[in-house]
């Protein structure tokens, strides 16, 4: 069985002093947040937190990205 780091630790690669993009400034935003299922793979149990507690992420559709640019990788 092959290792998959958690999406917290990729989206930490995302964050960006100047974040211009959606992304990087979910992944900065992110990265402030004590609560944050940092081992967490599962889109569902992730995108049930986000809902709930990330009054920071103006849409899902940017976690949606971001998940996508995950899994992506992850599928190496």
């Amino acid at each position: 069985m092959s290792y998959r780091e958690s999406f917290y630790r990729y989206l930490m690669t995302q964050c960006s002093a100047d974040a211009k993009d959606d992304v990087a400034q979910f992944a900065n935003n992110a990265q402030n947040d004590q609560t944050f299922p940092k081992q967490e793979q599962s889109y569902e149990e992730l995108s049930n937190y986000l809902e709930l507690n990330a009054g920071y992420l103006p849409n899902m559709s940017i976690f949606d990205e971001a998940y996508q640019m995950y899994r992506e990788k992850m599928s190496y």
